[in-house]
C-alpha cells in the first residue's frame, strides 16, 4: 500500500509491516492465551490512528484503545469494528453513544460509577466497561478494597452496565529497579480479589513491562510505544525479547542550495555566519512540523553523511551546511535511516532534554503521512 503524500516533499513515511512484525513477534513472546491490546491514542503516537490499529489487528491485536472518546469515534469512522477501549475518563454524557457506538469505557472512581448508574437507570442498551485500579500511577482509579467492594456492588446493580475487565498501569516497569513494579502489581492482585466476580480482561502490562516481565501479563497486554517500534527507555533496549522494528521515517529534500559569500549569515539573529564558500541547502520543515528551535545543531542525513542544521529554525524552514556542492531536490533525512547512518528519535529526545514518546507525537499533522509495507 502507498498512499499520495501530496506535494510537500516533507513527509514521515510509516511501514506498517514493521508495525505488524512487532506486534507477531509480541505474540510469540507472550504467555499463551495473553491478549494484545493496540494501544493507537495521540493519533497512533503520531503514525496514524486507523492506519495503525489496522496494521494491529491484521498481526493478531484483538482490541485497540485511545485515550479519549473522539479518538474512539474517529477510529469508528474509519471502519475500524474491533472493540475499542477508551483508556481515559470520558463524559457521562458520552456514556449513550458509547453504548451506540460499542466503544468500552473506563470506570475512573465511584463518583463517576453513581452518576453513570444513574443515567442510565432506564437505558435499554448495555454500555461495556473496565475498571481503572490506582495502585500507584496516581493519576484515575478506585484505590482501596474498600472501594473495589462497594464499586462491584454497584455495578453489579445496574442492568445496563457490563463489567469486562480491569486494569493498571505501572508508573516505573521501563527503569532497572524493579521493586516498584512488583509492588503495583500485587496491590492490583489484592483489590482485584474483592470483585466477586473476575472480570474477563484484567490487564497490567504497557510495553515495558510486556517486554520485561511477561510474568505479569494476565489476559492481555497493552502495547503502545513499542508497537511502533521504540524502546520505551534505554534500560529496556538493552534487554528485548526480541528486535523492534521502527515504523516511522521523516524525509525531505533540498528546497534551495547556495554558496555562501563571505561574511553571509544564515537566518534569524544572524547568529550563524558561514565561512566564505560554504556550500549551504535549505529544507522546507521547520518548529511549526515539530522541528523544535532547540534542535539547532542537530544533524540530518544526506547522502548517508551527517550534516548539521545551522542558524535558527524557522518556523516553516531550516537551513543545513552540506558537505559539499550538491543538486536541489536530494533527499534528507530528519529521523530514520539513510545508507548505513541511522538517526533516532532517541537522538532528538536527548537533544531536547525529554523522551521518544514527545517526540514521535509532536510530528505535527500537517506533515504528511504516507503508508508504505502493507
Amino acid at each position: 500500500m502507498a498512499q499520495s503524500a501530496g506535494y510537500r516533499p516533507t513527509r514521515a513515511v510509516i511501514d506498517v509491516s514493521a508495525i505488524e512484525t512487532n506486534v507477531n513477534n509480541l505474540n510469540k513472546h507472550l504467555p499463551a492465551g495473553t491478549a494484545v491490546i493496540a494501544v493507537v491514542k495521540a493519533d497512533g503516537y503520531g503514525h496514524g490512528a486507523a492506519e495503525t490499529a489496522k496494521a494491529a489487528l491484521r498481526a493478531g491485536a484483538s482490541m485497540v484503545s485511545t485515550a479519549t472518546p473522539d479518538e474512539a469515534l474517529e477510529l469508528r469512522e474509519a471502519g475500524i469494528a474491533s472493540p475499542i477501549l477508551v483508556m481515559g475518563p470520558s463524559p457521562i454524557a458520552f456514556a449513550e453513544e458509547a453504548i451506540r457506538r460499542q466503544i468500552t469505557l473506563t470506570v475512573p472512581g465511584l463518583d463517576w460509577a453513581e452518576q453513570t448508574v444513574e443515567s442510565l437507570k432506564d437505558s435499554a442498551g448495555k454500555l461495556h466497561v473496565h475498571v481503572k485500579i490506582d495502585t500507584g500511577m496516581g493519576r484515575i482509579g478506585i484505590r482501596t478494597e474498600d472501594e473495589a467492594a462497594e464499586l462491584a456492588s454497584l455495578l453489579g446493580s445496574c442492568p445496563a452496565i457490563q463489567v469486562d475487565g480491569a486494569f493498571t498501569h505501572f508508573a516505573c516497569a521501563d527503569e532497572e529497579d524493579p521493586t516498584k513494579t512488583e509492588q503495583q502489581y500485587n496491590r492490583f492482585l489484592k483489590i482485584l480479589a474483592r470483585f466477586p466476580d473476575r472480570p474477563p480482561c484484567v490487564h497490567a502490562a504497557n510495553s515495558a513491562a510486556a517486554l520485561r516481565f511477561p510474568e505479569y501479563a494476565l489476559d492481555a497486554v497493552r502495547f503502545g510505544i513499542s508497537m511502533y517500534g521504540i524502546p520505551p527507555s534505554s534500560a529496556i533496549a538493552s534487554r528485548l525479547p526480541f528486535p523492534l522494528r521502527r515504523a516511522m521515517q521523516l524525509e525531505t529534500e533540498t528546497a534551495y542550495v547556495k554558496q555562501a559569500g563571505r561574511h553571509e549569515t544564515i537566518s534569524y539573529g544572524s547568529t550563524y555566519e558561514a565561512p566564505e564558500g560554504e556550500w549551504i541547502a535549505t529544507l522546507p520543515i521547520g518548529y511549526a512540523d515539530g522541528l523544535k528551535r532547540s534542535l539547532r545543531g542537530q544533524q540530518v542525513l544526506i547522502r548517508g553523511q551527517r550534516a548539521p542544521i545551522v542558524g535558527t529554525i524557522c518556523m516553516d524552514q531550516c537551513m543545513i551546511r552540506l558537505p559539499g556542492q550538491l543538486p536541489y531536490g536530494e533527499p534528507v533525512v530528519l529521523i530514520g535511516s539513510q545508507g548505513s547512518v541511522e538517526i533516532t528519535m532517541e537522538e532528538w529526545a536527548e537533544r531536547l532534554g525529554t523522551i521518544p514518546y514527545e517526540i514521535a507525537v509532536t510530528i505535527a499533522g500537517r506533515v504528511q503521512r504516507q503508508y508504505v509495507g502493507e
